[in-house]
């Protein structure tokens, strides 16, 4: 009896050990499954982080937009219309320029009248100078967000966020629209899908570019600027334009 009790009491023992045994490997197996997740939790932090930054990250490389002419956005002609040998009307402009805005709302409707007319053929030129007059650099942004619109939709999307940009501008010397805002005035307009060309500001190089070879090039010095088949006119009312343009034509 004794001998039975111990032989028992030994395939207790034992079976107590395969027990904590048992118990030990699936407690280890959990460990190294929850530290596998943690792994692979922190991977996933850190990939969504850099992810994050990349497409927030400003852009220093120098990318022309596409559906330029020139290093300008053409006014879109109405289908039939022949404007080959129409005079080209060139229009520098910074957005955040006051009297840009009210070039605009003086001469912008004629403009585009005799655009839609075919007399005229009529073209945007960003010329973003005005980077210090605002507390955010606006100008820089607003013509980021322009070329942003041309390159992903066209002319007339920019024509559409162009007129926009004017209806919102900001004082000088004020903190204009912020990037999410300016996303907001696009998608208003129609447009949509820009984030990252704003948050990145991707063709702002460009634009700087652009600039200097107006100045260097071209002469400009300010805004807004008109040249008429590539000669600078003071004209700036409807009125005088109509003569300007009319005289351009002639030549």
């Amino acid at each position: 009896m004794t001998n039975d009790r111990q032989a028992r009491a030994a395939r207790a023992e034992q079976m107590r050990k395969e027990r904590e045994k048992a118990e030990r490997k699936q407690r280890n197996k959990i460990t190294v499954a929850i530290v596998a997740l943690v792994i692979v939790l922190i991977a996933l932090a850190a990939w969504g982080v850099k992810s994050l930054s990349d497409e927030n990250k400003t852009t220093t490389e120098v990318i022309e937009p596409r559906n330029l002419v020139d290093g300008g956005v053409d006014f879109p002609a109405k289908e039939g219309v022949d404007n080959a040998n129409a005079p080209l009307v060139e229009i520098f402009e910074d957005f955040l320029c006051p009297a840009c805005g009210s070039f605009e709302q003086l001469s912008g409707p004629f403009l585009q009248s005799a655009a839609d007319a075919g007399t005229i053929r009529l073209r945007f030129m960003p010329h973003s100078f005005l980077h210090g007059q605002s507390t955010n650099d606006y100008s820089h942004r607003a013509a980021n967000l322009a070329m942003c619109t041309v390159d992903a939709e066209g002319p007339e999307a920019f024509w559409k966020v162009h007129a926009a940009l004017y209806a919102n501008q900001p004082e000088e010397m004020t903190a204009g629209p912020e990037d999410p805002a300016l996303i907001d005035l696009a998608k208003d307009a129609g447009v949509e899908g820009l984030d990252s060309c704003v948050r990145t500001e991707r063709f702002v190089p460009w634009i700087d570019e652009a600039k200097e070879s107006h100045e260097d090039d071209r002469d400009v010095s300010g805004t807004p600027t008109v040249h008429i088949d590539g000669k600078a006119t003071e004209a700036r009312t409807p009125e005088d334009l109509q003569k300007a343009i009319a005289a351009a034509a002639k030549s």
